[in-house]
């Protein structure tokens, strides 16, 4: 296939891609650059291993690599992804295209043996990276490589150290629309990448964290803020069902349950690295808590909690962008009991206080510094 029969194959297909059931607005599209260039380098330098053969694509965000590949000659993709949102906009584009020759895999079993080539985004925490690079190592077969792209904007050199601690041979490309390739071969013999656990400094808490968690097992300032002001958050007893959303490594369910043993808490993330924390850090503190890898409260009865915790995310990706925390609002406002509160922490040049009044009720502010609010809301 020639260059430019890769373009009249890539071009149609991308075009297609949405990214439902993700944020979609003019500004934000269901693949970029760093995609491109590692759909045609794929083709133009490892199509004898991509055509008839079940490769690996790890990281996608909407479908474009999974898609992609397929559309190139791969019969088969096994793929990880992170975010449940990821995945469930590649099966929507996935089914949109007609094509099924693909199937989800945790990251430690993504990697089989027989596995030659390996195509991944690259995630922007080392941590994570350290881990695919691992698990790649480990899992796929001596003569694999592995694809890692991503916009130069979002790479550091650290991450080619990490690479080279995993395989013995990397190479750097040179940067193409903004993107840039690494390409590692030679895997070394590596351990598994394994969770990182910590006692949390005034909090009296384990945080634990599995590799991809956002903050691994540090405790952000604007996690801080949010314990600090639950202290004056009402108390729940049996029957009572409290949230934390976007719960990270679960630290602040784990809270929500040490001071209320009888109520049912649930944590709540749209990721699978933050899910699998959640269940370890509860656990280390003996602490029950539900957890749940959703996209949102989607899972969520309407009208059914008495209390949610909510540090919302100010990224789509790698894109600042305040759309997923207006959209987590509108959750919560779904999923209150008329008069529960969402209790919220957020950036204060963000100035949500206004949109909070609107899609939840009376909100007041419970605490303020130049750089977070905290606020309570009351859900009409």
């Amino acid at each position: 296939m020639l260059p430019s029969d890769a373009e009249a194959v890539l071009d149609p297909l991308l075009a297609r891609l949405r990214r439902r059931p993700d944020l979609e607005t003019p500004e934000l599209q269901a693949s970029d650059a760093a995609d491109r260039l590692l759909l045609e380098t794929v083709l133009a330098e490892h199509a004898a291993a991509l055509r008839g053969a079940e490769v690996v694509v790890i990281g996608d965000t909407h479908g474009a690599l999974t898609l992609g590949a397929l559309a190139l000659g791969a019969r088969h993709v096994r793929v990880h992804q992170d975010s449940i949102v990821a995945q469930r906009a590649l099966a929507e584009n996935a089914a949109a295209l007609g094509v099924g020759a693909f199937s989800q895999h945790p990251l430690d079993e993504v990697a089989v043996g027989d596995a030659r080539l390996v195509i991944a985004r690259l995630p922007r925490s080392l941590d994570s990276l350290d881990a695919i690079a691992r698990a790649v190592a480990r899992g796929a077969h001596p003569q694999v490589v592995l694809l890692a792209a991503g916009m130069v904007k979002h790479m550091s050199l650290g991450m080619n150290e990490v690479l080279r601690s995993s395989f013995g041979r990397l190479d750097v490309s040179l940067a193409r629309r903004k993107a840039r390739l690494l390409t590692a071969r030679g895997p070394r013999e590596v351990a598994a990448a394994a969770p990182v656990s910590a006692f949390g400094a005034g909090l009296g808490l384990h945080v634990v964290a599995v590799p991809g968690a956002f903050a691994g097992a540090s405790v952000d300032i604007g996690a801080r803020a949010l314990i600090a002001a639950l202290d004056r958050a009402p108390r729940f007893g049996a029957g009572a069902t409290i949230i934390d959303l976007a719960c990270g490594t679960g630290l602040i369910a784990t809270v929500l349950a040490r001071a209320n043993p009888a109520a049912r808490v649930i944590a709540s993330d749209v990721s699978a690295a933050a899910a699998a924390s959640a269940r370890l850090t509860a656990a280390a503190n003996g602490v029950g808590v539900e957890v749940v890898h959703d996209d949102g409260l989607g899972a969520q009865p309407d009208a059914s909690a008495d209390l949610i915790a909510l540090n919302p995310p100010f990224h789509v990706g790698a894109a600042v962008h305040t759309g997923v925390a207006h959209r987590l609002f509108a959750e919560a406002a779904r999923v209150l009991r008329p008069g529960g509160e969402l209790w919220c922490v957020w950036n204060s040049p963000l100035r949500y206080a206004p949109a909070l009044q609107r899609t939840v009720g009376p909100t007041r502010q419970l605490a303020r510094t130049p750089k977070f609010t905290v606020t309570a809301s009351r859900r009409r």
